[in-house]
């Protein structure tokens, strides 16, 4: 029982120790390549990527690679061949992902169809030429809740016509009409608005373009996306 027991011992101390060392090689890693790269580009971590002497390198949610002495900084993506996996795609994605209960519905207006069982979060700028396109498209869509968060960043008259729009006494009407009719949004835009809290939600969590769309597992499409791709993604949702 002694041996063993001094077995397990000498394993755990040399895991810990590779670990240390993995940790240390890492910040080594981190210092060097900082240094070459300057200081107005900030590296948010180095981690081990899945090839051996390859390292992930993490810059806001951008996602580079690099070596074990710091000499290149790859940008590309790394496919496993077995099972075609896009092991970077799936990385920009979960560093994307936000969680859904982090959203607040009162700052949003609501449109439910039919059941309104599967539901989707749209940040949107009444003046974007996407979003009007993906409004039409989202007509389509039955058994849905869609949470609309208005953010104007294209212009002053975005900021305008969003409080026009949240002020008006239907608010998703106004939005619809404007968005899918082209009838322009009027009246007073003095009310109380969750725009400023939109605004600093989309800073948080990197959201510079609209529309972007957010599915309750937290995952995140930018654009205008074709409804086949939101059913698709609909469908594989637990």
């Amino acid at each position: 029982m002694n041996k063993l027991f001094l077995a397990i011992s000498l394993a755990c101390i040399s895991f810990l120790a590779s670990g240390i060392a993995h940790a240390q090689s890492e910040q080594q890693i981190r210092t060097e390549l900082q240094k070459k790269i300057g200081a107005n580009t900030k590296i948010k971590s180095v981690t081990a990527s899945p090839i051996s002497g390859i390292y992930e390198v993490l810059v806001g949610n951008d996602v580079f690679y690099t070596d074990a002495n710091s000499k290149y900084l790859i940008q590309g993506e790394i496919v496993e061949l077995a099972t075609g996996k896009n092991i970077t795609e799936q990385r920009h994605a979960d560093l994307n992902r936000i969680k859904w209960s982090e959203l607040s519905p009162t700052n949003a207006f609501k449109t439910v169809r039919g059941n309104g069982s599967r539901q989707l979060a749209v940040f949107s700028d009444p003046n974007c030429g996407y979003c009007k396109r993906l409004e039409k498209s989202l007509q389509q869509l039955d058994n849905v809740t869609i949470y609309t968060y208005l953010i104007p960043i294209l212009s002053a008259d975005s900021a305008m016509k969003s409080k026009q729009i949240w002020c008006s006494a239907d608010p998703q009407k106004a939005y619809i009409d404007w968005m899918v009719n082209g009838i322009a949004p009027s009246g007073k835009s003095d009310c109380t608005t969750p725009l400023d809290k939109n605004m600093a939600f989309a800073k948080t969590y990197g959201i510079t373009g609209t529309p972007t769309l957010f599915f309750t597992d937290g995952s995140r499409f930018p654009g205008a996306v074709q409804i086949s791709d939101i059913e698709k993604k609909f469908s594989s949702i637990k």
